[in-house]
């Protein structure tokens, strides 16, 4: 994936996450394991996003 890709999967998955939380306050959540899946697959992307951005300092500095 490409930054433009993450940046909007992570914006999805936010969203995606919000929503299920606002269905756990009322209480109409079907599968609690989702939460617990949206907020790993964000912890991901944030991950990717960082190393990338790691990476890009190092060859600018070594240039």
């Amino acid at each position: 994936m490409n930054d433009e890709q993450l940046a909007f999967a992570l914006r999805d998955t936010r969203d995606e996450l919000f929503r299920l939380r606002f269905q756990a306050a009322t209480e109409r959540l079907d599968a609690p394991g989702n939460l617990r899946r949206l907020r790993r697959d964000i912890a991901r992307v944030l991950t990717i996003q960082r190393e990338r951005e790691l990476s890009a300092a190092t060859a600018d500095a070594e240039a």
